[in-house]
């Protein structure tokens, strides 16, 4: 039986990734052709600031040096404050300059101010985790389905370092809006990211919105499937209490859902390959409707 998977994604209000071809170890930032002095110092400045900072690398066969720029994307997920930025740096340090916490509030314009070279991205892009040093399954999974996205949407997926739930692979991101998906097909990615295109999602697969802390994704994913509300930023996250989560959405309705942890049964391994043990896993019960504000 399959872990379920609502609350299960990585928790962060925006994102940063880099393009860093080469070979990537277990901890990408500081294992890579990266400055792993630079890569630590960034990846710790992110976290400080609510922002995941990741690497990225184009599908297929990847030399270990890049002969022109680095792509970079800079998302923010927060409902109303949604926009994806993307650009080229000519060394990744110069993302130095980049406003951290103005990506974590959402607020697009002082990140732009920081660093000119980014400007907006209309179409969302796809990350899927192939980090085979972190996971077999990623690298064995995952880069099949790069392949298999790549040559549906062209320049809208790229090989992603750690993603967190590889026992979940073939594990995807969608930016801006954060999503996370998981045991995901050929035919599965590409429904998500021309879903994603709508300012929609995709329930089937779903782990969750990074903007959320674990409990809130379980609790948005368990309002959308009680209602059918697929748009993303029709619903937030209003608050948590005492393990239910308030979930309101943009029409004034509101729902409040129970969410309780317990030890998966049977125990379940982190990653493949890796031996089983007693995760917790989150269920959330069926949304009771809130007052209508």
């Amino acid at each position: 039986m399959r872990e379920p998977m609502p609350g299960t994604a990585v928790v962060a209000s925006g994102w940063v990734v880099v393009e860093q071809p080469g070979p990537w170890g277990a901890k990408a930032p500081t294992q890579s052709h990266l400055d792993p002095e630079f890569g630590r110092a960034i990846d710790e400045a992110c976290k400080k600031a609510d922002v995941r900072f990741g690497l990225i690398r184009s599908p297929g066969r990847h030399p270990d040096a890049v002969e022109r720029s680095h792509q970079v994307y800079v998302a923010s997920t927060r409902p109303g404050r949604t926009w994806l930025l993307g650009g080229a740096v000519a060394d990744p340090v110069q993302l130095d300059e980049l406003d951290l916490d103005a990506i974590g509030r959402g607020d697009q314009d002082a990140v732009i101010d920081s660093l000119p070279t980014l400007s907006v991205v209309d179409e969302p892009v796809m990350l899927v985790c192939t980090n085979g040093k972190r996971d077999e399954c990623c690298a064995l999974l995952g880069r099949p389905l790069v392949n298999a996205v790549a040559a549906v949407a062209p320049g809208r997926v790229w090989e992603a370092n750690h993603l967190g739930g590889h026992r979940f692979a073939p594990t995807a991101t969608v930016l801006p809006f954060g999503t996370m998906h998981g045991h995901l097909t050929a035919n599965t990615a590409v429904g998500v990211l021309e879903a994603a295109r709508r300012g929609e999602t995709v329930l089937t697969g779903l782990r969750g919105r990074s903007t959320w802390s674990k409990h809130g994704q379980a609790a948005e994913i368990a309002v959308r499937e009680l209602t059918g509300e697929l748009a993303l930023d029709a619903l937030s996250v209003a608050g948590e209490d005492l393990g239910t989560v308030t979930v309101v959405h943009r029409d004034g309705r509101s729902w409040n859902v129970p969410v309780t942890s317990a030890p998966a049964d049977p125990p379940r391994p982190e990653s493949c390959g890796k031996e089983p043990f007693a995760m917790s896993i989150l269920r959330a019960e069926t949304p009771v409707p809130g007052d209508v504000r």
